[in-house]
């Protein structure tokens, strides 16, 4: 019952668990400074202005309000890193060229995101400004892959999709210019009669139907590109969406990738152009989301091409194994100063030493005593329990 004085969809994470996911944090974050990624370590609470600067998405109704006691303005618990590392790089770092900007801290989330979802996250990402290209999406979704690699996770699949290719599909047709958000969870939900009653009763094209409609079969391996091209109408924005995915594809080998042509109703709804999830046997949703966010910085002041994923670290720890107890070594307490000199030896070499208060009895989670420091022919020595 280690949440029971909690609200709804908060837990605390215990002991064992703990250290791995301060591992994983660890772990991770050297990786990204391998590859050329800063750190930087936005603000808990900003003003609702600035973390709603991308307005008309899930992001606002996600964030938590509450007033600053100081100015009397109307503050919001983070629910996304990602524009905060924007307004870093438009606002303050402001610099040409590519930059690579790393984090990792707590987001909050008013009402969880599902059925089996947290209100709080351990958000970790890597984000990439300043390149259009898709070598800059290739080296995210490289680095994406490594991060779950580093964890543990096996033979995990990746899952593109082009939000702006079902987009244009609606937006093209005038009566749904205005119905943008209803569309989008219809074709993010599959929801094929839901699609046809909209068609309708809506009086929009009879072609705009069945292209929303062949959106939800798109779904599968590479050659649902083919497909797509059979289907859907021969126009620019199409042509270019294909032909990123299958790039993107092409440029993978050795991966197993899908592709889900409808699925452009998840997600903060800032990113644009080619966007991917990374999934895994063992978690109900998506361990990893990225993908292209371009221009999000203009809210701050500085449009510019940028590309990203993020992932939470305590879902994916959540997800591997249970986290096995540490072994550690058992000594006395004592003033002796070659016991002191012992204790500080071991630890220095990486071992833990749990050392006896007078009066204590171990009854510890984390930590398997396997051995035991004692006084033998008057020398500190280790011995095996």
């Amino acid at each position: 019952m280690s949440n029971w004085l909690l609200p709804e969809s908060l837990a605390d994470i215990l002991p064992a668990e703990a250290r791995r996911i301060e591992e994983l944090r660890r772990d991770l974050l050297d990786l990204y400074r391998t590859y050329g990624f800063e750190l930087v370590a936005p603000p808990l609470v900003e003003y609702l202005e600035s973390l709603q600067a991308v307005s008309g998405t899930d992001l606002n109704l996600r964030t938590s309000k509450v007033v600053d006691q100081i100015s009397g303005r109307t503050m919001g618990v983070r629910a996304d890193m990602t524009p905060q590392v924007a307004r870093i790089d438009a606002h303050l770092l402001n610099r040409e060229g590519v930059t690579r900007l790393c984090y990792c801290g707590s987001v909050l989330h008013a009402r969880p995101a599902g059925l089996l979802s947290d209100r709080e996250l351990l958000q970790i990402g890597a984000e990439i400004f300043g390149h259009a290209g898709i070598e800059s999406d290739l080296e995210v979704v490289q680095l994406a892959l490594e991060s779950v690699g580093r964890a543990g996770v096996h033979h995990p699949r990746l899952d593109l999709n082009y939000p702006d290719l079902g987009r244009f599909l609606i937006e093209r047709d005038p009566v749904l210019k205005t119905r943008v958000a209803e569309v989008c969870e219809l074709l993010n939900a599959k929801d094929v009669s839901g699609l046809r009653a909209l068609g309708r009763e809506s009086g929009c094209l009879p072609e705009t139907t069945r292209y929303l409609l062949a959106l939800t079969s798109l779904y599968g391996d590479g050659s649902v590109l083919e497909r797509a091209r059979s289907v859907l109408p021969d126009e620019p924005e199409v042509r270019e969406a294909l032909g990123s995915l299958r790039r993107f594809i092409d440029a993978l080998p050795g991966h197993e990738i899908t592709v889900d042509l409808a699925d452009i109703g998840s997600g903060y709804a800032y990113h644009s152009g080619l966007i991917f999830s990374v999934y895994a046997e063992g978690w109900h949703d998506a361990l990893v989301k990225g993908g292209r966010f371009d221009g999000i910085g203009r809210m701050y002041g500085r449009a510019r091409p940028a590309t990203g994923f993020s992932l939470d670290l305590r879902k994916l720890s959540a997800g591997l194994p249970a986290a096995q107890p540490a072994r550690a070594v058992r000594a006395p307490w004592g003033s002796d100063a070659d016991l002191i000199a012992a204790v500080k030896q071991l630890r220095q070499s990486g071992e833990i030493v749990v050392q006896i208060l007078p009066g204590q009895e171990l009854n510890l989670d984390e930590f398997v005593i396997d051995r035991e420091l004692v006084l033998l022919d008057g020398q500190w020595q280790l011995r095996a329990l």
